[in-house]
């Protein structure tokens, strides 16, 4: 009773802290979307932690050099069974009825549900891309991801590039690729801009985004974490949350 006490004061608290705000940055990361039915990669349950080898394609040097992975990942995606009919949860809806208070969202996710929950794509930075295009690692093609998949579904078990027969792979940001160096500026930028970051189903141990956090430390810029598992730069934050993360940004933000 008492830790269910003591909790409900934090989301008060919490609640506070939004309703003051009116230049909020959000940073997300891959625990917003467990509640519908996308996997973690680094919880107890993750989908590397229960299958290391599941990372491999997600790293653009085993991609490049291995057929057989591009084969299996292409057939994964072909199938619709990587993400089946996922929707935004609660979760994704709060954090859109943030409206004009929302100075900007940054995702590490690149599941598309913040944009299907109604948040502006000119209020976001996708820091890894997105998996709604297909790109060519040669060219600079792109294309929808369905242009692609079509291929696949066709008999076509490695796509290339219909221009120059380069590799193709989804528009996301492997591991071993840069990321976008006008993102990046933009994301700090509004660390320097806003009056609250929460981060928000992220255990903040991947670089160099997580350096938001201590960026807004050092502006005194108040932060609020909310994740269900402990996560870097807790000490830095002004308010940390360990509890579900729909239920709890619904009662915060909405």
């Amino acid at each position: 009773m008492e830790q269910n006490e003591a909790l409900e004061e934090q989301i008060q608290e919490a609640r506070q802290l939004v309703n003051m705000s009116t230049k909020i940055v959000v940073l997300t990361g891959a625990g917003i979307s467990t509640d519908s039915g996308i996997p973690d990669f680094r919880g107890p349950n993750g989908v590397w932690t229960k299958n290391p080898e599941a990372e491999k394609a997600s790293n653009i040097h085993y991609y490049v050099e291995s057929p057989d992975i591009r084969k299996k990942n292409w057939e994964l995606r072909a199938s619709g069974d990587l993400w089946p009919n996922v929707t935004p949860n609660i979760g994704h809806n709060a954090l859109a009825s943030l409206g004009s208070r929302l100075h900007l969202l940054i995702t590490q996710n690149v599941d598309g549900l913040h944009q299907m929950a109604g948040t502006p794509i000119e209020k976001m930075v996708e820091i890894h891309g997105n998996t709604r295009n297909v790109t060519c690692l040669t060219c600079d093609y792109e294309a929808p991801m369905e242009e692609a998949l079509e291929r696949v579904r066709g008999g076509e078990e490695d796509p290339d590039c219909p221009v120059c027969k380069g590799l193709l792979k989804s528009a996301t940001i492997s591991f071993g690729q840069s990321l976008v160096a006008e993102d990046l500026m933009k994301a700090q930028d509004s660390i320097q801009e806003c009056d609250l970051l929460l981060a928000v189903g992220t255990s903040l141990t991947v670089s160099p985004i997580n350096q938001v956090v201590p960026l807004a430390h050092s502006l005194s810029i108040p932060i609020l974490i909310i994740n269900g598992e402990k996560t870097e730069y807790e000490a830095l934050a002004t308010l940390v949350l360990h509890a579900d993360i729909s239920s709890t940004l619904q009662k915060i933000c909405e």
